[in-house]
């Protein structure tokens, strides 16, 4: 199946060149051992509008069928990509969140402060992951199970969601 992923990495560190990202060419070859094609990465201070202007661009102008975020999504005062998600998502598909959080809290218990969001945005499924390599490690083998069937039933190509 043919997806077409962008990625966005949310940091503010990397963003001024301060430390060399690792999420974005992790979700990367994550994606391509798939077979799924990666458009763009873009890498972000924790910041809205830049945050809002990215998943407009990669969602309505460059229309991937994946959206994959990393980072900003803990509690912290500059962790925003929740929220600007909450924004620009159509329909919430919640159980995505909610399965990478328990996974994530069987190997580690603080995992739970995670607050990404999944949902789509016209034929577009997005995805909020945690900034952490390990974290995007440990959640990968769920998403690459559940990733090609979401994507056919937001394009209309599927319709049972495995209910």
């Amino acid at each position: 199946m043919k997806i077409r992923v962008g990625i966005i990495v949310l940091s503010d560190k990397a963003a001024r060149g301060e430390r060399e990202d690792a999420s974005g060419p992790l979700l990367k070859e994550l994606v391509s051992r798939e077979g799924w094609k990666v458009e763009e990465i873009i890498v972000l201070p924790d910041e809205k509008q830049g945050l809002l202007n990215a998943l407009l661009e990669l969602i309505d102008r460059q229309k991937v069928d994946l959206l994959l975020t990393s980072g900003g999504t803990g509690p912290g005062p500059r962790d925003i990509t929740p929220e600007v998600t909450a924004e620009v998502i159509e329909k919430d598909v919640s159980g995505i969140a909610e399965i990478l959080r328990l996974k994530g809290y069987e190997k580690i218990p603080t995992a739970v402060l995670s607050r990404g969001r999944s949902g789509v945005r016209k034929e577009s499924l997005i995805i909020n992951l945690p900034g952490s390599p390990r974290a995007i490690q440990q959640s990968w083998p769920v998403l690459r199970e559940i990733i090609p069937h979401a994507i056919e039933v937001v394009r209309g190509e599927a319709h049972e969601c495995g209910e």
